[in-house]
């Protein structure tokens, strides 16, 4: 089943805070793709507090993206909204 992203926020070590379509709210860590390719460009300025939702996904200025199988996949339900 695919989800889509629809909420985003920002959290302090590449971590994102999404809502899913489906309700779920959940946490993502990207400090284990900050360093890799076309994510490490977020590393420089305040480029990663740019994510916004876009098409079902996270995306940055500069078309970077990340899919939403991967957000889903590798991320962990939040207890508290946020």
């Amino acid at each position: 089943m695919l989800l889509d992203v629809i909420k985003v926020a920002v959290q302090p070590g590449f971590v994102l805070f999404i809502e899913f379509d489906n309700g779920e709210r959940r946490s993502f860590n990207m400090a284990a793709y900050i360093d890799q390719k076309p994510w490490v460009r977020l590393k420089s300025g305040n480029l990663f507090q740019g994510a916004f939702v876009e098409n079902g996904t996270v995306v940055w200025p500069g078309n970077i993206d990340i899919d939403p199988e991967t957000l889903y996949d590798y991320s962990i339900p939040l207890d508290a909204s946020y």
